[in-house]
């Protein structure tokens, strides 16, 4: 798995991440979000060894990515689709990385076939597009077949479908017990993509829960529709709840549970055509949780 303890990133005067702590474990993705400027980017850098940590740790299956014997098939990563010798062919990219760590050209032709590139393996990556690229980094980070995966902004430059097909991916190698954390700003696309979620802002944590915990946090009530919706609301009102009327129609219910607005409508025989638990979208609860920590803001005109 993933661990960041108590890591600290300094550049010069800067503080990048700042005693930051959380851990990413099996069979499930884990969304790695924050404003820009936030540290997720200095993060993962620090566990592949590509910066050294002022201090703490950032350890993955326990140990520094420098003390991995086989780097390759414990940890794969995508962090700039850009980082690729452009005369190169797709094939001859993966194949030149595969050589370095004793895997054969089946294993190449097997990734480039599962990322959707088999037909262009052999045209050269100056010419791909962005969304062709992203898909090649994903090559190479599933090459040795890693049990802990990395990606950072992996959607983008994908089409719809490309944006779906990656969704389906990150689900389907968590579901395989492997550990996945991904980096994104798209809000709506982690609401469908991501099981956990590890907020951060200006370098700190703040927030490590679940999305099902955070939806529960920012309930919004819940929707009720009804013919009798004067009955209703009389029934609701003496039994301790809270009822407006929804500016969408229908009547908006606080403070009572959706189990239990069906019971005593049932006990009333007040006919209800929609109970619908709401909350606010995942965008909404980030954006009200960083509020204080976005560094770069848009002034008004």
């Amino acid at each position: 798995m993933i661990e960041v303890r108590e890591l600290t990133k300094r550049y010069r005067g800067a503080v990048a991440v700042d005693g930051l702590s959380f851990v990413v474990k099996p069979g499930s993705v884990t969304g790695f979000l924050g404003p820009n400027g936030a540290g997720k980017s200095t993060t993962m850098r620090v566990l592949l060894g590509l910066d050294a940590p002022t201090s703490g740790t950032a350890l993955v299956n326990g140990r520094r990515y420098g003390e991995l014997t086989g780097p390759m098939f414990e940890v794969g990563a995508l962090l700039d689709p850009g980082a690729v010798h452009g005369g190169r062919s797709a094939f001859m990219h993966l194949y030149c990385l595969a050589r370095t760590n004793g895997i054969g050209r089946r294993r190449v032709a097997d990734v480039l076939e599962q990322v959707g590139l088999a037909g262009v393996a052999r045209k050269r990556v100056h010419g791909f597009s962005l969304g062709m690229k992203q898909r090649l980094g994903i090559a190479v980070a599933l090459l040795g077949d890693p049990g802990v995966l990395m990606f950072d902004e992996p959607v983008n430059g994908l089409d719809p479908d490309g944006v779906r097909w990656i969704r389906e991916l990150m689900r389907s190698l968590a579901a395989q017990g492997r550990t996945v954390l991904i980096s994104s700003h798209l809000m709506s696309e982690m609401q469908l993509t991501a099981d956990r979620l590890v907020i951060v802002g200006r370098g700190r944590l703040i927030e490590d829960t679940t999305v099902a915990e955070l939806a529960q946090r920012f309930r919004l009530g819940v929707l009720v529709r009804s013919p009798l919706a004067a009955e209703l609301t009389g029934v609701l009102t003496a039994a301790g709840a809270e009822v407006v009327p929804d500016p969408g129609g229908g009547l908006s219910v606080h403070g009572m549970e959706v189990a239990r607005i069906g019971d005593l409508a049932a006990a009333q025989g007040i006919p209800v055509h929609e109970v619908t638990p709401r909350s606010a979208s995942l965008e909404d609860a980030y954006l009200a949780l960083t509020a204080a920590d976005v560094e770069y803001r848009a002034g008004a005109r």
